[in-house]
């Protein structure tokens, strides 16, 4: 029996999702983290002299408990340390160890390997439309919500497939 919504945009995209989602998370065990740990080590990795939490949770869109759930399981990995810059400890900077910076080698490389797998499904062409209509996508969605994360999100990329 099909799916009522195997016709909808909508449905579609969750489903693209998901099982993106699911194959990240495959390939992210084998190399011993959890969906979204990748993703703070990613941010982490473009701040040398490290974070805030704030800004941390921020810029992953997440809630500052889920931001410090994620940094404790990382500090326990020994990936990321901690270092309070307060004298009363309310602000804590996170930054990559070197272990960390070594596990943020093979994440990269299985970003590209799943890149490589998705971009090979199209042309240049669709590749770029298909990329201009999810931007377009999370722009209304986030624009319903939180239209200055959105537009962090978005940053600079439009531009990338204006040429």
């Amino acid at each position: 029996m099909k799916h009522p919504g195997r016709k909808s945009i909508a449905f579609q995209l969750m489903l693209a999702a998901r099982l993106h989602r699911t194959r990240t998370a495959i390939m992210l065990a084998e190399i011993g983290l959890f969906p979204g740990q990748e993703q703070a080590l990613q941010v982490l990795a473009q701040h040398a002299d490290g974070m805030t939490m704030g800004e941390l949770s921020r810029t992953l869109h997440v809630r500052p408990p889920t931001a410090s759930k994620t940094i404790a399981r990382l500090t326990a990995q020994n990936l990321v340390e901690r270092e309070s810059n307060t004298p009363d400890g309310r602000v804590v900077r996170v930054a990559l160890t070197d272990l960390g910076k070594e596990k943020l080698a093979r994440i990269d490389a299985m970003t590209e390997e799943l890149e490589e797998e998705l971009n090979d499904l199209f042309d240049t062409k669709d590749a770029k439309r298909l990329r201009k209509a999810l931007r377009r996508i999370v722009k209304h969605l986030g624009g319903q919500q939180d239209p200055d994360s959105v537009a962090a999100t978005l940053g600079d990329d439009e531009a990338d497939d204006e040429e």
